[in-house]
């Protein structure tokens, strides 16, 4: 009995490969004979062997999108660069996007040492906003000026006219940022109403609140009733200008005790400042100061108090709650307010460029440049101005 045979009919199905949530047949065809990128079958995309590699630019079942991401980058590509974002070359720029690639450059200036770890952080606080205001996905080209009127309207109603005029400079240096390097094709129209507060504005809502000052009476009750370190930082807030910032980053180095000086550039500005010690805040810092590390201070927990946003820094929280103590707490002051008081009664000595020079203030004044430093007699006469403010003749403590 021979073996038959038997023929099956059956239509067979070609294979098929998944590209995205559509199912592709294994043998695409290119869209037009001149087309530029094959298939790969593989990743079940669009490809292109440039300089030796392989490249991808897209899903089989899009063809025209993957052909003009190929086109946008081959340029780069066959230079040896690194093709820009495919964001940037679709123009589907959304305002996460930009936000991230703002930060990313900034961060590249902190490491650099250019730009503050601070100033960072605020930049950071800014861009949260904006992809919270405007939603992340949101393209950029898609803004108008009414989405910026509104946002100014509602920071106007929950702070005030200083802080909304840096809100609204930090806003625009986003934006500003993506035109100059290319990631958006015009500029964004923030509308005629997106500017900072007028001076006048600013003028009223400082009279309002009144001066940044403390009385030689509440300095004096701040410092016997501060907690040791914070006695020390607020010696150096008025002995020499200093920001809790600058405390928390002071170098044991810079610190000469024995010869009551200390030479430290202010991290702000970079502008090196000499600044002559008081008796009382040498006692002090030699009662506080670090005995092994860099650092001349650090916390219980052995970590920097440079740390945490403008006003609640560690420094900047234990001098708020001694003012809430003492009934001395009102909007705008805190320890920064040491400075607006050292430059106030320094500015009495008359000699306002020493001033200057002990509190690292950057200047614009063509004399600046020619100027090799100020002697130690004036700079010791205006911390010495300062003191006897402070500590009247027949109080002070030698």
């Amino acid at each position: 009995m021979g073996k038959t045979a038997s023929k099956r009919t059956a239509t067979t199905k070609p294979k098929t490969t998944t590209g995205g949530d559509t199912l592709q047949p294994t043998a695409v065809q290119k869209p037009r004979p001149d087309f530029p990128l094959t298939v790969h079958r593989g990743s079940g995309q669009w490809c292109k062997k440039i300089r030796g590699t392989m490249h991808y630019f897209g899903k089989l079942n899009d063809p025209e999108g993957a052909e003009k991401r190929y086109l946008a980058e081959r340029d780069d590509l066959a230079a040896g660069r690194v093709p820009r974002p495919v964001e940037v070359t679709t123009g589907r720029v959304d305002v996460a996007f930009a936000c991230n690639a703002f930060l990313h450059a900034k961060r590249r200036r902190v490491e650099s040492g250019e730009l503050g770890e601070r100033h960072w952080q605020e930049l950071k606080a800014t861009c949260k906003l904006l992809t919270g205001a405007f939603r992340r996905d949101r393209l950029v080209s898609d803004l108008r000026g009414s989405d910026f009127d509104d946002l100014r309207t509602k920071l106007a109603k929950r702070i005030g006219p200083v802080r909304l005029a840096n809100e609204v400079q930090r806003v625009r240096s986003v934006f500003k940022y993506a035109l100059a390097e290319g990631l958006i094709e015009r500029p964004v129209l923030f509308g005629a109403s997106f500017v900072r507060p007028s001076k006048r504005t600013m003028r009223v809502a400082r009279a309002k609140r009144g001066p940044k000052m403390f009385t030689p009476d509440q300095c004096r009750l701040l410092i016997d009733n501060a907690s040791p370190a914070l006695r020390a930082f607020i010696l150096l807030g008025l002995n020499g200008a200093f920001t809790s910032r600058d405390c928390g980053t002071l170098p044991r180095a810079a610190v000469d005790l024995k010869a009551g000086f200390i030479d430290y550039h202010r991290p702000k500005t970079g502008i090196e400042r000499r600044v002559p010690l008081w008796p009382e805040a040498v006692n002090a810092l030699r009662a506080e100061m670090e005995t092994a590390g860099e650092l001349a201070f650090v916390t219980t927990q052995g970590t920097s108090y440079a740390k945490g946003k403008p006003g609640n820094d560690p420094i900047g929280l234990a001098f708020r709650r001694l003012l809430v103590k003492h009934g001395l707490q009102r909007e705008g002051l805190g320890f920064a307010t040491l400075r607006h008081v050292f430059q106030t009664i320094g500015d009495g000595s008359r000699d306002f460029v020493a001033v200057r020079a002990v509190m690292g203030h950057a200047s614009d004044d063509i004399a600046e440049h020619y100027r090799e430093g100020v002697s130690d007699e004036r700079l010791m006469a205006v911390v010495e101005f300062v003191r006897s403010w402070l500590f009247p003749a027949k109080t002070k403590s030698r």
